[in-house]
Formats: structure tokens, sequence, C-alpha cells
């Protein structure tokens, strides 16, 4: 990504006009915004003074921003061009794209892209000048109300609380929007249009459904290739496909939308993470706890969950005339562990975790596979902390975070600073202390982060690391959040050195966010090929005829009292056939036994990405394959 470049824009000229005028003295990129005051606008914006900007090229994050927005109105201008009656809504970019909402009598395809892109391609290169005008909030609704007869636009405008509002003009599409967008089209050259979906108005099912067309725009053929590229590679590795293929897990409606089954292959590497995560734990301080699946709503109402997550929880059922919960998180359960008894400063910090299962009511339409589930295992702990002991406390966590994520393998990642949101409880203070515990973290560690603005819990804060695996895609894992809410609602207290009650701070963190959604990223990671020491079978016998089993089954035995998970292929089968079969099962090693390694008590290794090994003994294969699975190693 290039670097903004910093200029002074005299007064009243237009910034446009200045750059043309300069551009030999300026660094030689494809600029389209400019910054101020963090504030991004128009290039062809004017100043009353003198100023100083940010250049944003094309090729920067914000630059990337821009071109997609702008795509999205492109894209707009074409479909109500070539489907007049269409009626627009709204047009955001998403990660890696953008889409457009649209209220048409025709129902959009993929057969329709080909004329969509080819009328976009014409638009681009018409060079046609984007241009924003203002207008007052009235004259807009007026607008919407007899020219266009738009209800989309006009709920967007009544909602609006500025007096004027800003329309981007291109030829003769216009569209409202707060911008900032491209010069011109001429910019948008490297874009493709993926697929079509249903979307209600404003995500509200009780709204009409329109049509979501989703695209993406790259500010260069490379990169968009590569992205097209990933697209198809990321349908082969989809971890619902594999899932079923490698046996591991499935999702059964009769037994119900979102709740997954896992299989004995699946149930075993689950159990290798969870194993291995309360191992770590344990090294690290941390005391194991459990609570139980429902609750009294009256806990839920004193949490604050009743209030302000209660469209993620279902619906109370009664146990013996009072109202239960089945739970959607396990803070709750852990606050009332601490109340139990008296605290002590001494006992401080207090480190509890849980594999905790909880449920929430995700609608149908967005479950998927194993990411977005409504009953799921989060791997959870709480850190319960004197104000003193907070800084090292959460250093301590983002160190164990790094650890985890880079034994499974995943070494780049964002991190964002999740700030405070609309809807929030808690006072003003103890929200500053808070994000500034998590910012002062964050750089005493030497993380590169963002601020992600409220985008925090209702009752704190939160660090968030986003993963980024094999294909680049970025996954919302790991979470570190700081809590004053929940210590004040249930009263918690402790008895400091001084002999008097004090409030204890409580950390919430999850490592892999949940094991389920760990899980599929993992295996669409690997694609399904994991690594030796979570492979849930990590050698195959493959014999070339019944002669050899006797010595396959004395190997199995040694393998399997060394801890090795290791199967034997008996079935009357071509060695070949038998080969192309474990590949496909994605088994990391292959024990070959002919007549020539019965005879000299040895083995034929094959490895299923280095293909043959040669020949060697049984125990110089086990002491690699230990080594391998005691350094955790990711081949």
């Amino acid at each position: 990504m290039s670097s903004p470049v910093k200029i002074d824009v005299p007064a009243h000229e237009i910034v446009a006009d200045f750059l043309k005028k300069n551009a030999a003295k300026i660094q030689q990129q494809q600029f389209v915004a400019l910054k101020v005051n963090d504030r991004i606008l128009d290039l062809k914006t004017v100043f009353e003074e003198t100023k100083q900007v940010e250049l944003i090229p094309l090729q920067s994050k914000e630059g990337l921003h821009i071109l997609r927005h702008s795509s999205a109105h492109l894209m707009a201008q074409a479909v109500t061009q070539l489907f007049p009656g269409t009626m627009l809504t709204i047009g955001p970019t998403i990660e890696n794209g953008f889409y457009y909402d649209f209220d048409s009598n025709h129902t959009f395809s993929p057969a329709d892209f080909e004329a969509i892109e080819q009328r976009m391609t014409e638009l681009a290169r018409a060079d046609i000048q984007v241009k924003r005008r203002e207008v007052s909030r009235l004259k807009a609704i007026e607008y919407y109300k007899t020219e266009q007869q738009d209800p989309y636009k006009l709920e967007l405008l009544e909602e609006f609380t500025d007096e004027t509002v800003s329309f981007y003009d291109q030829g003769d599409f216009t569209d409202l929007c707060r911008g900032p967008h491209l010069p011109a089209t001429s910019f948008i050259r490297f874009f493709k249009l993926l697929n079509v979906a249903g979307a209600y108005w404003r995500g509200d099912e009780r709204n009409k459904m329109l049509q979501r067309i989703y695209g993406t725009a790259f500010s260069d053929k490379k990169a968009l290739r590569q992205y097209l590229h990933n697209l198809e590679e990321a349908k082969k590795r989809d971890h619902r496909k594999l899932g079923r293929d490698l046996e591991l897990f499935s999702i059964e409606q009769e037994f119900g939308s979102g709740l997954p089954l896992w299989h004995p292959k699946g149930a075993l590497v689950r159990t290798i993470m969870e194993d291995f995560w309360k191992r770590e734990h344990l090294k690290n301080g941390y005391q194991m706890v459990m609570t139980p699946h429902i609750a009294k709503v009256d806990l839920w109402k004193k949490s604050g969950h009743w209030d302000f997550y209660r469209e993620n929880m279902y619906s109370p059922i009664k146990v013996e005339a009072q109202d239960f919960v089945i739970k959607p998180m396990n803070c709750p359960g852990h606050v009332k562990i601490y109340q139990s008894k008296l605290r002590s400063y001494r006992e401080f910090p207090l480190r509890w975790a849980e594999l905790g299962t909880v449920y929430r009511f995700e609608r149908s339409g967005v479950l998927h596979g194993l990411t977005r589930v409504r009953g799921f295992t989060q791997d959870d702990a709480h850190v319960f902390c004197r104000p003193d002991q907070l800084h090292d406390e959460i250093i301590k966590v983002i160190d164990f975070v790094l650890f985890i994520l880079r034994t499974f393998g995943f070494s780049e990642y964002d991190v964002y600073l999740s700030t405070k949101p609309e809807k929030s409880v808690g006072s003003d203070e103890h929200w500053e202390l808070a994000t500034e515990a998590l910012r002062e973290a964050l750089e005493y560690t030497k993380l590169d982060y963002e601020i992600d603005p409220g985008e925090g819990v209702f009752y704190g804060p939160k660090i968030d690391l986003k993963i980024k695996d094999a294909l680049q895609r970025a996954w919302q894992c790991s979470t570190i959040q700081v809590d004053f809410n929940l210590p004040q609602r249930f009263d918690m207290t402790y008895i400091g050195e001084d002999g008097k009650e004090h409030r204890p701070i409580m950390i919430h963190r999850a490592l892999m966010g949940s094991v389920e959604r760990f899980f599929a990223i993992l295996i669409e990671h690997y694609n399904g090929a994991l690594p030796s020491w979570l492979a849930p079978v990590q050698v195959i016998i493959l014999s070339i005829a019944d002669r050899h089993l006797p010595y396959a089954r004395e190997l199995q035995a040694h393998l399997k009292s060394n801890d090795i998970r290791v199967e034997i292929d008996e079935r009357n089968e071509k060695i070949n056939y038998k080969i192309r079969e474990a590949q496909v099962q994605k088994i990391p090693y292959m024990i070959i036994l002919g007549d020539q390694e019965v005879q000299d008590k040895n083995i034929a290794l094959r490895h299923r990405k280095q293909g043959d090994l040669g020949k060697m003994s049984l125990d110089n294969f086990l002491n690699k394959l230990l080594t391998e699975i005691k350094e955790k190693s990711i081949m």
C-alpha cells in the first residue's frame, strides 16, 4: 500500500486543479481524495484558507474504500439504465468489495452480470465527472417524494438530523450519499460482479425482500486476478464440504439448523485442541471452572444482557413456575463463583477459564457451517484483578493470545481497539480508563493496531485480533475486553490491604473465539490437511498383500503404544488406489509394506505433500513423528 503525501493547498482553489498544475512536483501517484484532521474529502474540495492536506492514493486502504464505494454507484447507474424502474436503497463497501440493494421487478441472476459489467465498463471509459452538491434535507425529501417516488431514500432522510445532505451526480445518475467519491468514473477499471442474494431492507425480516448484488474492485489487474483466484480456492477449501468428505462433522436439519454434530474424527481433533488449551491455561496460572447451561432470567437482567442482548437470546422456559434462560454468555456464572466467598486482595489475580457452551438466536439466513451456529463453545476466561494489576494482566493475555495463534499456524493478524458503542452502560470515566488500559498495553507490546470506533461491547472496550489465513482472509477470533460494569452491577468487592472494600476489575477474553469457528478456520487454512499433531489419523499402514498384515498389526501396536493415531487399510485393493485414498483423506504419513519391508523389518514411508521419503526403520520414523508432535510442527 502507498502512503499519503502531504501538500499545502492555496485558498479558493479546487484541490484537483492544483494537483494538475503541480503534477511535476508531486510524487507520481494516482490520488483520489484528501484527508484533513482525519476527515476524508473529495479532491474537488475548495478551502477558504491555505490548508495542509494528506493526499490519498488509489492504492491505499482509504483509496480502495473510495474506489469500491464509487464502484457500487457505478453498478447502480448501470443497473438503473439496463432495468428501468429499479429503485435504489443502499450501496456500502464491505471487506474486499461492495454491494448494492435493489428493489426491482426484474429477478437478477449471474446471467445478468455480463451485461451489467459491460455497461459499467462503458460508463467508466466515458470518464464521467463525479460531482458533489449539497441541498437542504427538506428539498431532498421533496425530490424523492415527487421526482423519484423512492420510499427507501425517504425513510433514510426522515432519520437524518443535519439540515443539509449531499448528492453525488455522474451524468444522468444521482444518488444520496455522504461520500467521498472518485473524481471521475475512469478511475474504475478493474472490477468484477460476484453474486446475488436476497436481503431484507435494513436487515429486518419484517421488511420487503430486496436483491443484493455483490462485487469487488481493485486498483490493478494483478490484485483483482489474485482475489478472484483466492475466491475459487476458497470454494475448494470450504469447511462444510471438507467436513463432510473427511467425516468430521455434519449439520442435520432434523436435529436443527446451526447445531453441529461432531463425528468421531472431528470430535477427536476437537478433543486434541481442547486438551492442549487446558494444559496451556494451567501452565499460565488459570484455574478451570464450569457453569450450568441455563440460569434464571433475573440473573440476565442484573447482568444487563436482558436489556442489551435480548434479541440474541432464546425465549425463557418455565421451570416450576420460574423463568429460566439458556445462557448466551458464561461471564455471569463466573461472577457468581467469585461471590461465593469473601475475597482478599492477596488472592488476586484470579484467572478462571471455561470451555463453556453457549446458545444464541441466529437467524437462519446467516447460519454458515461452523462459522455461524446457534450453539457453540467459547474458549472463555475471566481475569479478576486489582487496578494496579490491570496493565500487566492485559499484556499477559496478549502474549497468551499470540502464543496460541502461532501454535496453530497463524502468524499474520490485524489488531483493532474497539471503542464505546452508541448503546452502552457505565460511566464515561470507566470507559476512558478501560480504553486507555487497552491502548497502553498495545503500545507496550508494540503491536500495530487500528481504532475501530463504536465497535466495543455494551459493557466495555475491547481488543480484537483478526487472523489471516492461507488465502489472506481475515477472521475475527481473539478478543480482550476490560469491564468495570459487571463488577459494579453485581456489587463485587474484595478486602484491600487497608481493610476496606474495593471493586475488582474484570477482563473478559477468548483466545480462539469459539471452538467451532476456529475449527472451521483451521480446516480452510490447511485445506483439510491438518498438521500431524492435530490430524485425527496421523499414520496409515498400507499393505500390498494380505500376507503383510501380521507385520502391519505389529507396527500398529508399537505406534499405538507411543500414543500415535494409526490405522491399517486392510482392504483387498491395489496399493496405488490405497495411496490415493489416503491422500484424499489428508493423512500425514503412509507406511507402505511389501515383501522387502517385512523381510528387512523396516518401512517404506510416504508423506502426503513430500511424496516418497524412502526406507527407514520404524524407530527412526517414530522419533521423527514424535518430534513433530512435541514441537507442534505445522508442515
